[in-house]
């Protein structure tokens, strides 16, 4: 039996390897595209879904996907295409409520289970030249509504309700929950 992750997000790899158990990497190359008319919370699971069923595997291997999206006053945030969407998604983003939602699929064989993890933050108001400086870094530019908590957003962040990992990306306690629903060998002697 295999885990696969379904991703190459770095923070997903990392966030994976502190179960510490073996797991390869091969990401699902799917239409990540949302149905902007359908609940968010509906549409990033039927993508991280969508990436567990499009990963080939074995019938006994573990494959974990993961979508995330920020999702502001009702509007979706994915990763911003410039540097420009960045200042946009974070100057939206200042001194307001946000939610970051994770849609996580485990599947093994036909057992294949998804949720949505959702955590609420408030981001400080930000001046402009803070947000221009930030987007300078690059580090907004791959990362769901252009921040990223464990780097320089840190400094943004004034509350946090739910679990800190799945704003990065992925729902830590929620995947263990699942795994020893699903695939219990995988996690024997892991802690």
């Amino acid at each position: 039996m295999n885990v696969i992750l379904a991703s190459q997000s770095p923070r997903r790899r990392e966030l994976l390897g502190l179960f510490r158990i073996p797991f390869t990497v091969r990401a699902a190359d799917i239409d990540e595209t949302m149905d902007p008319n359908l609940p968010a919370e509906q549409e990033v699971a039927r993508v991280s879904r969508a990436k567990a069923m499009a990963t080939p595997a074995k019938a006994e291997d573990v494959v974990v996907a993961a979508d995330t999206i920020v999702v502001c006053n009702g509007k979706t945030l994915g990763k911003p295409k410039s540097k420009e969407q960045a200042v946009e998604m974070l100057t939206m983003l200042s001194g307001r409520d946000h939610q970051v939602m994770t849609g996580l699929t485990v599947r093994k064989g036909e057992d294949c289970r998804t949720v949505t993890e959702i955590t609420h933050l408030h981001f400080r108001e930000l001046s402009r030249r803070e947000i221009l400086d930030y987007v300078a870094t690059g580090e907004p530019m791959d990362k769901a509504g252009a921040y990223g908590i464990q780097g320089g957003a840190a400094l943004f962040v004034e509350r946090l309700d739910g679990d800190y990992y799945n704003v990065m990306g992925l729902p830590v306690c929620r995947l263990w929950q699942m795994l020893a629903q699903t695939a219990p060998e995988v996690l024997e002697g892991r802690l």
